[in-house]
């Protein structure tokens, strides 16, 4: 039996609509679907750092860029001192990856039309259905979830090998039905690999679009096996937040606690980190 606890860890100003998040050491980058910017915020000193990390001479803000222009970066991911930074892929526009090197601060853009083409034929899934909203890479397998919030509810999860994510050559769909809220199913919105589970969150929101925001009916947090990919447990912790980033804070023999960020769908720029505890 698992339970959870949901409390504040930290308002920021200067973040908006924030959609995946990385915690190493006293150090929490964060990225926002509408933003050109990687944000780096230091949790000991509560100083912001802001990264230009789109160069697109076509617009006009790198703040709350329009819903048709945006990038969409709704996933944070980490390997070896670098992080990935990729769009949804819910439209074409929204299909590039920055790998951005902590250590040298360097970047390096990739395009993945290709390659969400390729996973798009492979799980026969057309383009109103595909939106990638979490990533684990683990130097050799990359694992791509697909949110189901689309009319014909996809929710699944993509395995690929190798490191480049520009050039895959083959992939497989595993397709995941997840807990519902009312009758509306919930879907993935970001997850994390903590040892051999994957914990990842999911929000029910009463849209078949992966374009148009729909009433959020609340958000679970659960756990998959990584080697058989089953559903270890799923518990509701939110009836009104939509949770779209997780990250480890920290783990014990009975406990492992993460952080957690909303995307509230509004042009302010402020977000809430949660510290969400599941106790085992």
């Amino acid at each position: 039996m698992h339970s959870t606890t949901l409390e504040v860890f930290a308002g920021i100003d200067g973040i908006g609509s924030a959609s995946g998040l990385f915690l190493q050491e006293d150090l929490l980058y964060i990225i926002g679907d509408n933003s050109g910017y990687l944000n780096e915020y230091n949790i000991k000193t509560r100083k912001l750092r802001k990264i230009q990390i789109l160069f697109d001479r076509t617009l006009d803000q790198l703040e709350n860029i329009p819903k048709s222009l945006k990038p969409d970066f709704e996933i944070l991911c980490h390997n070896d001192n670098k992080l990935y930074i990729l769009g949804s892929g819910s439209t074409p526009k929204r299909n590039l990856v920055i790998e951005f090197d902590l250590k040298t601060q360097e970047f390096v853009q990739k395009d993945l039309t290709s390659t969400y083409t390729k996973l798009k034929a492979i799980a026969k899934i057309d383009d109103q259905n595909f939106n990638l909203e979490g990533a684990i890479f683990t130097g050799t397998e990359w694992m791509l979830f697909n949110r189901g919030n689309g009319i014909e509810a996809k929710n699944g999860i993509f395995k690929t090998q190798g490191a480049d994510l520009a050039k895959i050559s083959q992939a497989q769909f595993n397709y995941f039905k997840l807990p519902n809220i009312n009758h509306v199913e919930s879907s993935f919105t970001d997850a994390a690999l903590v040892k051999n589970e994957i914990f990842f969150i999911a929000t029910a929101e009463d849209s078949q679009s992966t374009y148009a925001d729909g009433e959020i009916m609340g958000s679970f947090i659960g756990s998959i096996n990584l080697q058989s990919l089953k559903l270890t447990f799923s518990n509701k912790i939110s009836g009104k937040h939509k949770f779209e980033g997780i990250t480890l804070l920290n783990q014990t023999e009975h406990n492992t606690t993460f952080l957690l960020c909303e995307d509230r769908d509004t042009d302010e720029l402020k977000t809430v980190i949660y510290k969400l505890a599941i106790n085992f």
